[in-house]
């Protein structure tokens, strides 16, 4: 079954409607973003949470020894690297990485082949991350290695994670401003979400 991973989460009421939901991962952006949040906001969540979902935080080219000093106080499982990190970054990481990386044509899938080995996942957007934009889907088609640290980003909603996850073949999807209304979370588009996703397979 995919792994639906719920990203941009600012509240407990969005945090346990996830996980009730059935999502296995959701995000809390640390990185400047209107759903940014503070590391006393998501030690408020995290304590209330169970402890079957795991805790992704967001970082965009965030100095490691502060993603590190942040993931020990909140409790994270993972950071996600949504910058230019390198892979020596990825490695002084303390805790498991998902590197984000932007697939903008073949030119950048050398790219993912070079992450591959060092990271526990791949979260692979379009060229606009957060823009809720998706990309060519065949592009995966020439890295099979990746799918099976491959998670699906980039304009997915109920409408589309369906076809998405057909074609790509990933081991999971994210989705933030794909289960939003008016730049808000709806609880309804969230369950919907991971209902078809975790049906699509």
């Amino acid at each position: 079954m995919v792994l639906v991973k719920i990203c941009g989460l600012t509240s407990y009421q969005e945090a346990i409607a996830a996980t009730e939901a059935g999502a296995d991962l959701i995000g809390f952006v640390f990185a400047q973003s209107k759903r940014q949040v503070t590391v006393e906001q998501v030690d408020q969540i995290q304590r209330q949470l169970p402890d079957h979902v795991k805790k992704v935080g967001v970082f965009v080219d965030t100095p490691i020894h502060i993603v590190n000093q942040i993931a020990r106080l909140v409790k994270l499982d993972y950071v996600q690297l949504h910058g230019k990190e390198s892979i020596l970054t990825c490695l002084k990481s303390e805790v498991p990485v998902i590197k984000a990386l932007s697939l903008q044509g073949t030119d950048s899938l050398e790219q993912v082949l070079d992450y591959l080995p060092v990271v526990d996942y791949l979260l692979l957007d379009g060229p606009k991350p957060g823009s809720g934009q998706t990309f060519d889907w065949r592009l995966i088609e020439s890295i099979p290695l990746a799918r099976d640290k491959m998670i699906l980003a980039g304009g997915l909603t109920a409408d589309n994670v369906d076809r998405a996850i057909q074609e790509a073949i990933p081991i999971g999807v994210d989705v933030s401003s794909g289960v939003e209304t008016n730049g808000k979370k709806d609880l309804i588009k969230i369950k919907q979400f991971i209902q078809i996703a975790k049906g699509a397979r």
